[in-house]
């Protein structure tokens, strides 16, 4: 069994502020950025945090209890002020093994849950039938087991957090239709209780994301001429949750329209993707050739300036995902100044005015892609970069420095508990 990620210290001193002990069951990209830019935000806490690599997803939700529990058990029963974990932590198991944990103070933080994501569609069969249909019980299995981790953390937890309204209507929703599935012995207003014992609040962007070339200063970023490039971002996971079939379809209107654009394709890239992005690649090449223009960037960007570099000089920031409990990708292209162009739905609307989002609930792929083909044709025949009504477009309210009231007051009032 690989080892646990070695715990990492921030913030002041043993001795000096409170003792905070964060959890990081499954950390993800997102899950990094949350806890690192969670920490510099309190400096003056000591910050003690045990994560685990993003990896073997069936595995990691059984068994981070056990990793951190044998491998851990000293930094585990340090002298702690908070417990703050992530709804893939056992946390309930874990109490087991490490009583002390029981005695804090908890908040359990959902970036997503597992009763919205869309299904995965099946590999074509290489086997017999019957072995397909072993490994669809197994996935759903695995799934329903991360479903009742999440609901064991929770039930564990002082104060549970969501990150998106959306994203707590939709695990609520899932919720209950679980429990309405099990057979028997189910306690009555489990879902009530934690709904009661929930709220909502956001994972804070780094202020450097609102530093220089921000969406405050735009329009003089960008030149206002109907002929020029459009500069387009697709900054997602290449997984199939993402919409990559949607990406494609948008893609294959824009060029078949001779729109003149360029396509930066970014996100994070894994040993196995969705066949679309082969398709893409092969539409992308013939059109930069057919329009003489240098190809888009093709990469995932680690250097963070680079990144936010881009982002400032491009024009919009596109998601086509299935999926997205709050959306950080486009909120970094937000707060560098892109446009946003996302569906009508998810955690979209909670703070995307309409005008740029493009209707997706009970279309077909096709009349999605019709509609979000629209609205950047649109955009470029109007010769200039619209939304610079800033109101629009302004997402400040997610700074570390805007959310970091909000959140002293929920560690605060779980301390002081």
């Amino acid at each position: 069994m690989p080892d646990p990620h070695t715990p990492e210290h921030s913030g002041s001193p043993p001795g000096a502020g409170r003792r905070i002990l964060l959890l990081s069951a499954y950390d993800a990209h997102s899950h990094r950025q949350w806890r690192s830019t969670l920490c510099s935000m309190f400096p003056d806490h000591h910050w003690t945090c045990l994560s685990l690599p993003p990896r073997h997803f069936a595995w990691r939700v059984r068994g981070n209890s056990l990793s951190w529990a044998f491998n851990h058990r000293q930094t585990l029963t340090d002298n702690y002020d908070l417990l703050i974990a992530t709804s893939l932590a056992d946390l309930s198991s874990l109490r087991g093994f490490v009583p002390e944990l029981a005695r804090l103070p908890t908040l359990v933080y959902f970036h997503e849950n597992q009763f919205a994501y869309p299904i995965r569609p099946s590999r074509p069969a290489k086997s017999t039938s019957g072995a397909v249909a072993d490994i669809e019980k197994t996935r759903q299995s695995n799934l329903v087991n991360a479903q009742l981790t999440s609901l064991y953390a929770a039930l564990c937890a002082d104060r549970i957090v969501f990150n998106s309204d959306w994203n707590r209507h939709s695990f609520f929703a899932g919720l209950d239709a679980l429990l309405n599935k099990l057979p028997d012995e189910v306690p009555a207003g489990l879902s009530q209780q934690l709904q009661a014992n929930s709220s909502v609040l956001a994972v804070p962007l780094p202020d450097r994301l609102y530093a220089g070339d921000s969406c405050m200063d735009s329009d003089t970023r960008r030149p206002n001429s109907a002929d020029r490039i459009l500069q387009i971002v697709w900054n997602h996971r290449h997984e199939y949750d993402k919409g990559p079939t949607l990406l494609l379809a948008i893609v294959q209107r824009l060029v078949a329209r001779g729109l003149r654009f360029r396509l930066h394709l970014l996100g994070q890239r894994f040993r196995q993707a969705p066949e679309e992005f082969d398709q893409l690649r092969a539409l992308l090449a013939t059109h930069y050739r057919d329009q003489g223009m240098a190809p888009g960037l093709d990469a995932w960007i680690g250097s963070r300036d680079e990144y936010e570099t881009l982002l400032s000089k491009s024009d919009i920031v596109l998601s086509t995902a299935q999926h997205d409990f709050q959306g950080l990708s486009i909120l970094e292209g937000m707060a560098r100044g892109c446009m946003p162009l996302a569906p009508d739905a998810l955690a979209y609307p909670e703070y995307i005015d309409e005008a740029f989002l493009y209707p997706v609930e009970g279309l077909t792929i096709t009349e999605q892609a019709d509609a979000a083909c629209a609205r950047i044709i649109s955009w470029q025949h109007q010769g200039q970069k619209p939304g610079s009504n800033r109101s629009t477009i302004d997402v400040s309210r997610f700074s570390a420095t805007a959310m970091q009231a909000p959140w002293a007051t929920l560690l605060d009032s779980l301390i002081d508990s």
